[in-house]
């Protein structure tokens, strides 16, 4: 008979005496089960005494023991191996969230605290007299900090600048120092900025960014992305006009040369929590951009409107016109008529174009950086256009802002980091305005596609659509520079999307489903039938075959078509080479499709089995099928292609109603049966194909419903 489930058998230790296999009754309080394992061992004061995992983990199963108060002593000791060992045990333990509490009740942060404290000038002395294991001791003590402040039973508003200044502080700032103590500093100063406005401020007063950079410099990841994280958490709780400093430091070519060349670059793989931390960098600095992006365009201002002039200025190469130039009327017309060239939508006023938010202002800054720094490009897309139709040009400034727009979406501008994404881009890294030439690429990218697909001022939208899955795609490459970026977009053309898309779909998981497997059995003989009468149509107009004889002349020709009603093959020999179809009086010869016995292919015909067919090249071969008839008659074909070669062998056979197994055949039914698919699936768009078909519902109890014709 089984045990009850509350019973279960736990194997239970205790130093010096041999294991013990107990069966426990889960239902019982856990001071009766720890009281019932002591008295086993004859151990007296059962209060005392814990129940401890066996694992890596030690954690403990109780709500009180006497192990923190043993912890608690032994770490204050005066023997520097105890302290060492105690240390050890304290930074393991302080995993548990029970012990945790129970230590932190004994006051141990403040007792940790003093001791980092202390450390912080011990450290220094007996570093000079040789005494590595102070750092281990260093190190076992933030280690044990961090573990007991990550459970957030205490408060980090409770620490003092001292405490900050005088120890964490000092060890970042050290050129030489411990790197399991450099690592344990810089978690702790990231927990102080991300849970503490008021040690932020602290943090911030002692810490830059320049005291971080040799941090990265160096071939240790840990330390890498640990510095890093200090950054990222500096640069998310700082005010506003301290950002734009910050991403100004960030922007520097040295620093993106050190983050290139030491962590993205290193021949070290960059590991999860790295590429966490620089795609939450590379968020932080685009959400710099928010606040162009959330700012409308003012109409009346007339800074904002000198922008637009100076797009209209580089595009035509025209000189401002003085107040007193021509009529107000006439200045109008020719503003409104190049601000329609540039693709503006309000011709009169394109200042209204940009109150849309977002993309805001963030659109106009964009269009400026085109025209000035990729001057050609951005006169070349405007004149391009300018020229065409009206309903086939591109519009540069709808384009331009709309591409904002995506662009903000596709690197989440304004919104917050993810926790578990580890999506960054190392070009992002490579330039310090690496967005505006992110843009500048996108923006020829959507003209160039436009072109592609002949695409009209209705086709705006669909344009915009595919313009985001080339980006996409070509992001999800993950390419190391601006270059290797907009490299990878020209392979992505309007085409090749158009591939892509059409292989993705036939091997979504939807036509592997049972539904549509069963939807294309029920399709093929239909399509099959379809090849079939094509076939047997071509055979009806004919082919104009040539003759092959020993001595190699190739100027004969014969005829050979097929009776409208399938019945007969009409054949004959002609002088030279028709024009069009032979008709049916002029060919002398008839074979009755009901005598032909068989269709013969390759090397199997008679006449390449002849001695002057030996010679023959492997491409006549290839080309090469007899149709038997009687007892040994044999009409023997040579096909002036292999397109012919697979309609008359399929033709004739189907005739004798056999399969159909020419190559030819093959690709016609996977294109027809493709398309056929795709056709009847048209309305399904995006709708789940259930695996399995609907219940059929019960009948109803009466037809009183069903109307009565008479």
């Amino acid at each position: 008979m089984p045990p009850p489930a509350d019973i279960v058998k736990v194997a239970i230790e205790w130093p010096g005496a041999f294991p013990r296999l107990m069966e426990i009754d889960q239902k019982k309080p856990l001071s009766a089960i720890i009281k019932e394992v002591c008295e086993g061992w004859s151990l007296g004061n059962h209060e005392n005494f814990a129940l401890q995992i066996a694992d890596a983990t030690s954690f403990y199963i109780t709500e009180k023991y006497q192990t923190a108060l043993q912890l608690h002593e032994r770490i204050q000791s005066s023997s520097m191996d105890a302290k060492l060992e105690a240390l050890k045990d304290l930074a393991n333990a302080s995993r548990d969230i029970t012990f945790a509490q129970e230590f932190i009740n004994l006051d141990g942060i403040s007792l940790l605290t003093q001791m980092v404290e202390s450390g912080t000038e011990r450290y220094q002395k007996l570093q000079k007299i040789m005494k590595p294991c102070f750092g281990d001791l260093l190190s076992f003590t933030l280690t044990a900090f961090v573990e007991l402040m990550d459970h957030g039973i205490v408060s980090w508003d409770t620490f003092s600048v001292a405490f900050i200044k005088r120890s964490i502080a000092s060890y970042v700032n050290k050129s030489a120092m411990d790197t399991a103590v450099l690592q344990r500093s810089l978690a702790i100063l990231e927990s102080m900025v991300l849970n503490s406005q008021d040690l932020y401020h602290k943090v911030a007063q002692e810490i830059t960014i320049g005291q971080l950079i040799p941090h990265l410099q160096g071939t240790d990841q840990d330390i890498q992305t640990y510095t890093i994280a200090v950054i990222n958490a500096l640069f998310l709780k700082a005010p506003e006009e301290k950002r734009q400093e910050m991403a100004h430091i960030l922007a520097q070519k040295q620093l993106r040369s050190i983050i290139l060349t030491n962590v993205i670059r290193s021949t070290i793989p960059i590991n999860d929590e790295m590429a966490h931390q620089l795609y939450v960098l590379q968020v932080l600095t685009f959400n710099l951009l928010e606040d162009r992006m959330m700012t409308k365009m003012d109409p009346q201002d007339q800074a904002q409107r000198d922008i637009i002039f100076e797009l209209r200025r580089i595009a035509f190469d025209v000189e401002c016109e003085p107040n007193n130039s021509g009529s107000m009327e006439k200045r109008k017309s020719m503003y409104t008529r190049d601000y329609k060239k540039l693709g503006f939508i309000n011709h009169v006023n394109p200042a209204v174009d940009f109150t849309q938010i977002p993309p805001g202002m963030l659109a106009l800054d964009n269009m400026l950086y085109f025209a000035r720094h990729h001057q050609d490009a951005y006169i070349r897309i405007v004149l391009e256009n300018s020229s065409r139709e009206d309903k086939h040009e591109c519009p540069f400034g709808r384009s331009s802002i709309e591409l904002t727009k995506m662009l903000c979406e596709i690197l989440k501008v304004g919104e917050l980091p993810s926790e578990n994404c580890h999506d960054f881009h190392p070009m992002f890294f490579t330039h310090d305005r690496s967005f505006e030439e992110f843009f500048c690429i996108s923006i020829q990218l959507l003209n160039k596609t436009w072109k592609e697909m002949r695409a009209t001022s209705e086709d705006f939208n669909k344009v915009m659509q595919v313009v985001r899955e080339q980006i996409m795609r070509a992001l999800t490459l993950k390419p190391n520079s601006l270059d290797q970026f907009k490299s990878r977009l020209q392979n992505l053309s309007y085409t090749e999307i158009l591939k892509i898309r059409q292989s993705e779909r036939m091997n979504q998981e939807d036509f592997q489903s049972r539904p549509i497997l069963e939807l294309r059995e029920k399709i093929q003989p239909e399509i099959m039938e379809l090849i079939k009468q094509q076939r047997l149509n071509r055979l009806c107009e004919g082919t104009c075959f040539r003759k092959i004889s020993s001595r190699r002349r190739q100027d004969k020709f014969w005829y050979c078509r097929l009776s409208p009603n399938h019945k007969v093959l009409h054949y004959g020999d002609l002088e030279e080479s028709p024009q069009g179809e032979v008709p049916h009086d002029s060919l002398q010869d008839k074979l009755p499709v009901a005598d032909i016995k068989a269709v013969i292919t390759g090397k199997d015909c008679p006449h390449m089995k002849e001695k002057g067919a030996l010679k023959q090249n492997k491409e006549v071969l290839e080309l090469a099928f007899s149709v038997l008839y009687e007892s040994d008659e044999y009409l023997n074909f040579i096909a002036p292609d292999k397109r012919e070669y697979c309609v008359w062998t399929d033709g004739l056979n189907a005739l004798l109603g056999k399969e159909m197994t020419s190559d030819y055949t093959k690709s016609d039914m996977d294109t027809l049966l493709s398309m056929e698919m795709k056709l009847r699936l048209l309305d399904l768009e995006n709708i789940q194909i259930p695996e399995a078909p609907p219940p059929i519902p019960k009948e109803p109890s009466n037809y009183d419903f069903v109307y009565d014709c008479n």
